[in-house]
C-alpha cells in the first residue's frame, strides 16, 4: 500500500486544496504540521526535500511532490476516481482555467511571504495590507463569477479541481472581511462544497493544532 505523508500548514490555502483532493479520493494519509509562523519550512531537514521551502509537500513512499496543482494532478493520475480534472480536452481546459484564476492569479499575490514583505519591507500598515489582499480577491472573483455557470459545482455535478481551489479562497476572503455580495454563484458553490464531508474534514478549523 502506498504511504502518503502530507506536510502542510493548517491555514495554508494551497495545503487546504490538497487536503480536499485527498479526502475526495478517499485516501488515508499521515499529516505533518509545518508551522509557517515558526519558520519550520526553512529548516535544513525540510529544505532537503523541498528546495522551495513551501507547503504543501506530499511524500509518496519517500518521494516528495511539491506544488499543490502538481500534487492534485498526480493524485488524479494515480487514483483516477473520482476524477478531479476532466480527460476530454475542452472540459479539461475549462476546469484548469477556473482553477488557475485562483492558483495563479489571486493566491500568489496574497500568500504569507508577500504579505510579510508588504508590511516588513515596504512599510504598509495593516489596513493598507488588507486592502491589497481584498483587491486581488475581488479582481479574480469578478472573472470567476462570470465563468461559474449554473451548475452545483464549478466541476459540474461533482466537485473538481476548481472547487478544491475555490473553497480555500472563499475561506481567506471571509478572514479578510471581503464583501461577497456580487458573487452569488461562488457563494452558492462554496456552500454546496461545505455540505460534503471531504471539504469539512479539510477545513483549517478541523486540522488546526490544539
Amino acid at each position: 500500500m502506498t504511504h502518503l505523508v502530507l506536510h502542510d500548514y493548517f491555514r495554508s490555502s494551497a495545503s487546504f486544496r490538497v487536503r480536499i483532493a485527498l479526502n475526495l479520493k478517499g485516501l488515508d494519509y499521515e499529516r505533518v504540521e509545518v508551522s509557517l509562523i515558526a519558520g519550520e519550512q526553512r529548516s535544513d531537514a525540510y529544505l532537503e526535500q523541498n528546495a522551495q521551502g513551501f507547503v504543501p509537500m506530499l511524500v509518496v513512499d519517500g518521494e516528495p511532490i511539491i506544488q499543490s496543482m502538481a500534487i492534485i494532478d498526480w493524485l488524479d493520475r494515480a487514483y483516477p476516481e473520482p476524477r478531479l480534472i476532466p480527460e476530454e480536452a475542452m472540459p479539461r481546459a475549462v476546469a484548469l482555467a477556473q482553477a488557475q484564476v485562483i492558483a495563479s492569479d489571486i493566491h500568489p499575490l496574497n500568500n504569507l511571504r508577500v504579505l510579510k514583505y508588504l508590511k516588513r519591507d515596504l512599510g504598509l500598515n495593516e489596513q493598507t495590507k488588507d486592502r491589497w489582499y481584498r483587491h486581488w480577491i475581488l479582481e479574480g472573483f469578478d472573472a470567476l463569477e462570470a465563468m461559474a455557470g449554473q451548475e452545483r459545482f464549478l466541476g459540474g455535478d461533482t466537485p473538481g479541481i476548481a472547487d478544491c481551489c475555490l473553497v480555500p479562497q472563499m475561506y481567506n476572503a471571509r478572514r479578510f472581511d471581503t464583501v461577497l455580495d456580487d458573487y452569488p454563484h461562488l457563494v452558492a458553490i462554496d456552500a454546496a462544497c461545505m455540505e460534503l464531508e471531504a471539504f469539512r474534514k479539510a477545513h483549517p478549523d478541523a486540522v488546526k493544532p490544539a
